[in-house]
Formats: C-alpha cells, sequence, structure tokens
C-alpha cells in the first residue's frame, strides 16, 4: 500500500477527515519526532506533516501539549512498550524518565558546586589576535570548508555540505577557546570557469571577479565566520602548487604519458572536464561531466563517456592523441597506506568518508592525469608543456594552503606543522577523494612536512523536496534567493542545521522548515527565553531575585550540566545535528520546570510561594542565559539578541563552560524583553514553494475539503 493514500479509503468524506484526524493523533507521539520513521516511508511522514499545519490541528495540539511539548503525553507513552529503533539512528529528543533517574547524589552535588562558583569560575578570556597562529602547548584548530566552484551560485545543499557546518565548528572551537583559524574561499581555475566565460562573454578573470564578490555576499548574509576568505587566482596559488609539483618530479611521482582525448573539430579544442557531457559509464546518468558524475560520484575520463557532447556546441567530439602528466599514485600508495593507518583511529572522519577512500585502495590506485589542454590555469612548468595547466582538482587542494599564504606570510607555521597543528575538512561526499587521496599522496610525495587532514567530515547530499536543485530549471533555493523570502538567516541557519544530511541524504522541505520553526523555535526555544526574561522583568523588576534551590532545583541543574556535556562531547566529535538537539532538549526541560512551577500563581500567594516564584524565575533566566551561549555557533544572531536582552556579562558570552554555572546572579539587572521568533504561515509558505518550483500540491479532493491541502 502506498503510505501517502493508505488512509484515504473511507466513505463517506466526512469519515475519512474523521478517519486522518483519529490517526494523526493517535500517531503524533511517534510522528512528531521525524527520525522515528525509516526514509521509505516519508511519505507518511509528509501526510503526517501536512495534517500537523492544520488549524484545528495546531489548536488541539496546543490546547492538549500546554506548552510542554510531547511531555503532556508522558502518562500516555510510560505504558506503551519501548520501539525498537535501528541500531544508531536518533530517538526523540523529549527527557525520558529512566535517563533522569540515572544522575547519582554526586552528580548533583557536583552540578551544584559548578553552579555556585558563577563567573568567576570562567578562565579568563585569550586576547584576539590577527593573524592566528598557532601557538606551541595550546589545542590549535585549523578548519577548511571545500572550496566553492566560482563559476555559480551555491544552493542550500552546498551551503549545508561545507561552509554552515563548518562555521558551526569554528564558532564552537572559539566558545572552547581554542586557537582556531577558519578559511575558505573560491576555486577559480578550470573549464567551469571557461566555459561560464563563454556563455557570458566575459573574460575568466572577469567572471571570477564577478562571482567571488556574489559568493562572498552570500556567506556575510549567512553569517559565515571565516578568518579569511580567498580565492586560487593569485601569485601565491601558482607559486606553491608549482613547488609541490617539482618536489613530486624530482622524487619520481610524476610520469608522463600520451592519452586518448575528445577533441571539437568545430570549436578547434581539446574536450576536458565539463567541456564535454554525455552518459555516464558506470550508472548511466545523462547529464555526467568528462571528469566526475554527479550521480554516482565516480571520476571518469571523458573518453569513456557515452553519447558524448561538445557542451558549447553540441556537436559530437572525435578522438585524438595528447601527451599528459600523470601523479604516480601506485607509488605512492603505501605511504597512504601508513598515514591512514595512523590516522583513522580515534579520529572522527566520518564513516562514508571512510568507505569512499577504502573502495578506493581495495580496487587498488591508478595514476592520476594532473594537467589539462586549457589556458585558465596554473601553467604547468615544464619543458614540452607550456600549453598546458594543472588539473583543477591537482591545484584546488593546494588553494587552502595559498589563501593563507595571502593571509599571512607566517603560513607554514599552519601548513608544515603536524605535530601542534589539527585539521579538519568540510565537505560534501563527492570531494572526499581529492581531499582524503589525491592531496595526501601530493603532500607526502612532496616530503616537505605538510599538515594534514585528521578529521575529514563529508556530509551525503541534500535534496529539494521531491528532487534535485537545478538553477536551469528554476528549481531549489539558491543562496541569493535566500535573502528575498523575508525569513531571517538565522532560521535558514537553524533548518539547514536540523536537516543537515549525515549518515544519508536528507530533503529541504518548505512544510518541515514551517512546522518546525513554529514548534521548536516559537513554541519551545523562544517561548522559553521569552517567558523567562518576562517573569524577571513582570514579577522583578528587571531585577533577578533570590534563589534559594530545593532538592527538585539541585536535580535539574544536575540535568542541565549532564546535557550540556553531552552538547560538547556530540560537537567535539563534530556531530553537529544531533549537538542542536541538545539545546532544544535543554528549552524542554526549562519550559518544564516553568509549567510545573507555576511562578505567574505563586507571586501572587504567600511568602514562601513569592520565593518559591523567584527561585524559578531565577533558575530558569539562568537556564536561558546558557542557551544563548549554546546556540553562538547555530544562531548567532539571535545568541547576541538573547544575550543583550539578559545582559549577560561579557566572560559569559565568550566562553562555553562544561558545566551549567549561574551567570545571572541575584541583583543582576536585565534589559528590555522582546519575542525572538515569528510564526511562518501556510500561506507565506505556500507561496514559496510555488516560487522556488518544490512539489506541487497533489489535489485530493475526495480526503481534504478545498481549504484544506493534501499531503505534499
Amino acid at each position: 500500500m502506498n503510505a501517502s493514500t493508505v488512509y484515504f479509503s473511507l466513505s463517506p468524506t466526512g469519515h475519512r477527515i474523521s478517519a486522518d484526524i483519529v490517526l494523526w493523533g493517535a500517531l503524533y507521539p511517534l510522528l512528531q519526532d521525524p527520525n522515528y520513521l525509516p526514509e521509505e516511508l516519508s511519505a507518511l511522514q509528509s501526510w503526517f506533516q501536512t495534517l500537523s499545519t492544520q488549524e484545528p490541528c495546531q489548536r488541539a495540539a496546543e490546547t492538549v501539549l500546554k506548552q510542554q511539548g510531547v511531555l503532556a503525553l508522558r502518562p500516555y507513552l510510560q505504558k506503551q512498550p519501548q520501539p525498537c529503533l535501528p541500531e544508531g539512528r536518533a530517538i526523540s529528543n523529549e527527557p525520558e524518565e529512566e535517563e533522569l533517574a540515572t544522575l547519582s547524589e554526586e552528580d548533583i552535588l557536583m552540578a551544584v558546586t559548578a553552579w555556585e562558583k558563577g563567573v568567576g569560575s570562567l578562565p579568563p578570556l585569550q586576547p584576539q589576535q590577527h593573524p592566528v597562529l598557532p601557538v606551541a602547548g595550546e589545542r590549535n584548530v585549523l578548519i577548511t570548508s571545500a572550496l566553492p566552484y566560482v563559476n555559480n551560485v551555491p544552493h542550500l545543499g552546498n551551503i549545508i555540505g561545507c561552509v554552515l557546518s563548518a562555521d558551526v565548528f569554528a564558532r564552537y572551537c572559539r566558545l572552547r577557546q581554542w586557537n582556531t583559524l577558519y578559511l575558505c574561499g573560491t576555486d577559480e581555475y578550470g573549464t567551469a570557469t571557461e566555459t561560464k566565460a563563454m556563455e557570458e562573454g566575459l573574460t575568466p578573470q572577469e567572471i571570477c571577479d564577478k562571482y567571488h564578490a556574489i559568493h562572498a555576499d552570500i556567506y556575510r548574509w549567512f553569517g559565515i565566520s571565516f578568518d579569511t576568505f580567498g580565492r586560487t587566482t593569485t601569485p601565491h596559488q601558482t607559486k606553491i602548487t608549482q613547488d609541490i609539483f617539482q618536489r613530486l618530479l624530482t622524487r619520481g611521482f610524476v610520469l608522463q604519458d600520451t592519452v586518448e582525448q575528445l577533441r571539437c573539430e568545430q570549436c578547434a579544442r581539446f574536450l576536458a572536464d565539463r567541456f564535454v557531457e554525455g552518459v555516464c559509464p558506470f550508472c548511466g546518468y545523462e547529464e555526467a561531466r568528462g571528469d566526475q558524475c554527479d550521480k554516482c560520484g565516480k571520476l571518469i575520463n571523458a573518453i569513456e563517456l557515452k553519447k558524448p557532447q561538445c557542451k558549447v556546441c553540441r556537436s559530437r567530439p572525435v578522438v585524438r592523441s595528447s601527451r599528459h602528466l600523470f601523479l604516480d599514485l601506485p607509488k605512492l600508495e603505501k605511504r597512504l597506506e601508513d598515514w591512514l593507518g595512523k590516522t583513522l583511529p580515534g579520529s572522527d572522519w566520518t564513516p562514508n568518508a571512510r568507505f569512499i577512500i577504502r573502495s578506493w585502495l581495495r580496487d587498488g590506485l591508478k595514476p592520476r592525469c594532473i594537467t589539462r589542454d586549457l589556458k585558465w590555469g596554473t601553467p604547468v612548468p615544464l619543458e614540452g608543456f607550456e600549453d598546458k595547466v594543472f588539473y583543477v582538482w591537482f591545484d584546488a587542494t593546494i588553494g587552502y594552503l595559498s589563501i593563507t599564504a595571502n593571509y599571512t606570510d607566517q603560513w607554514e607555521r599552519w601548513w608544515k606543522n603536524p605535530e601542534q597543528v589539527d585539521l579538519y575538512q568540510f565537505m560534501a561526499k563527492d570531494n572526499v577523494p581529492f581531499h582524503g587521496l589525491v592531496f595526501p599522496c601530493s603532500a607526502l610525495g612532496a616530503e616537505d612536512n605538510y599538515t594534514l587532514v585528521k578529521n575529514l567530515i563529508a556530509t551525503e547530499y541534500l535534496n529539494y523536496e521531491d528532487g534535485k536543485f537545478s538553477k536551469s530549471r528554476g528549481v531549489g533555493v539558491f543562496g541569493d534567493m535566500a535573502q528575498d523570502t523575508g525569513i531571517p538567516a538565522d532560521i535558514w541557519r537553524f533548518y539547514l542545521l536540523y536537516i543537515r544530511p549525515e549518515g544519508q541524504d536528507s530533503a529541504f522541505s518548505w512544510t518541515d522548515m514551517m512546522i518546525k520553526n513554529n514548534s521548536e523555535l516559537l513554541n519551545n526555544l523562544g517561548n522559553f527565553i521569552n517567558r523567562a526574561g518576562m517573569f524577571v522583568s513582570k514579577f522583578f523588576g528587571g531585577c533577578v531575585p533570590e534563589m534559594v534551590l530545593t532538592q527538585d532545583d539541585r536535580r535539574l541543574l544536575a540535568h542541565i550540566s549532564w546535557e550540556l556535556q553531552h552538547y560538547h562531547q556530540l560537537l567535539e566529535k563534530v556531530r553537529i545535528r544531533d549537538a542542536l538537539r541538545s539545546i532544544l532538549t535543554i528549552s524542554r526541560h526549562g519550559n518544564q520546570y516553568i509549567q510545573v512551577n507555576e511562578p505567574w500563581k505563586r507571586i501572587k500567594g504567600s511568602g514562601v510561594d513569592r520565593q518559591r516564584a523567584g527561585t524559578v524565575t531565577g533558575v530558569a533566566v539562568n537556564i536561558a542565559a546558557l542557551l544563548s551561549v549554546m546556540l553562538q555557533p547555530y544562531m548567532p544572531t539571535v545568541s547576541a539578541t538573547i544575550q543583550t536582552q539578559l545582559q549577560l556579562p561579557p566572560p559569559a558570552c565568550r566562553i562555553l563552560a562544561t558545566n551549567f554555572i549561574c551567570t545571572l546572579p541575584a541583583g543582576h539587572q536585565i534589559g528590555t524583553v522582546s519575542p525572538l521568533f515569528q510564526k511562518l504561515e501556510n500561506d507565506q509558505i505556500e507561496s514559496l514553494r510555488q516560487r522556488f518550483g518544490g512539489g506541487q500540491v497533489r489535489k485530493l479532493d475526495c480526503a481534504f475539503p478545498a481549504n484544506m491541502s493534501a499531503p505534499p
């Protein structure tokens, strides 16, 4: 049975709608967690999300849940058997009774002790230096995002796969006061640039200048905190690339060979890489490029393509011979194996990155061509090859080094310092072979003590609704378009990180984005932080009240500390999406704490009740302060807004402790509190869905009245 239609077989129409609502209510405790269902039942999740957006269902949920989220359903859930989820699948974010019962008295005592030490327990702030350089004896973290091609505008999948994920980790590292350099830049050489220049009637350099500025503006709007955002069309790029090549050549790791290539007689040029398209010989994808298939990710020699066509004139190319240079990967394979044997154990390479590299090694490495018959690229400094340039994927990864060299003349302290520098590289999985194999082999063969990747973080792919992003077909949201939706950058950051494709592909969904904004941000996180601040303002004149902790309060402090430590553990392992769940879990703890203790009622009671209202309000506003710091890597603008509203003291804004501490003591004066988030409406979201070419709403008149949308 099809999950999207199985519930519409009843009659008459009123009964069908009733059946939908009954099933929606029964399944709510399970399906409100998007991780519960396997991917093959995504249609069921879409049906559930669509019903959840309908006003009657929203009112019902608000009435029953009463700001407690699924905690309100705990009495029901505790009577049901625990679901058996596949190993490794994330469970619901809701705090469970079993989890709450695991704290010992020692845990509680330690949490209270840390709380009482307050801001004074934080280490002194390290002065910010420029340029950022490694320091002996400290944790030195070098972070790179895969260099985006300069010839196009990045879509949401590009943004989450590389720059946004790396930005979260860089911001987290700075909160830990680790010595952190985060860099990226545009990859500007190669056939992609030449092709784009021909399409737009510009020179390659003009294309690079135009799109470099576009990329920089997009990342600035998304709040990406690069220490430097450079480009590969620089003298440093030429010098460093040619130096590595000469060292490889001298050591016997470069081969010469004559290869057959596709040549377009009509255009009078060899068709390297993106100048040719055809059918992938491995998976049959009909728009594979001459260097790599976007669908299966396999690298391709252009002559392997079936039904090749010149991308410029669409004529059928012929095969001609040309002499090229190759990196002798078989000769470097043993060095690579030895390096991987030392690096992978205990590292945080993602499973897909490990699998991809091991697959290459299992099949045996083959010599890889590193030159192209092009004009736009790094010149090859070898007699007889003056008319060629280096293949972009030989020198693109060297771009990290040249971008750093343009940032500081002491770049070698980062890139020739493997003993003191931890290198984290972020990318989509199709970039893994170049970062985990081609560049390490080049660096190992050059024998110049280069810093190699310690943790290679690769995402799967982010799809758009029911298909792929496509600029030409107007499908999907691209970086320059997100700014025009009226949705703030931090909301985009939150949702993209919430659905970050870790472990498997995920899909952007307008309906799901609306639901997550309205439930997780507006009703959970925003509601709690606003209530905590408003209670201080309304009941205590904006001054944090005295807190007299009960045993229940102390236990809550321990729960918050435990979740904070879990957040640290996850981010240290670069499990970015899961760490975001810890923030939302703490917020749910806070909402439940307020709801159970009802300070708005106690403030009207006896002296004891008023004191209790003060304690609950003081603890709650301190939880809000903690959340503002934990949020900083994910939603920096919202984080800063909360900290301004609460007047959080500077040390606590820039350092995230490992335990929950009291950063807003009794007597602290907060600022003006106002709501953090706005509700996204159905009409607004449907308009955006239509504008960006998402999956069209299917009319199921038999199941829904005219004013009710069918599942997308």
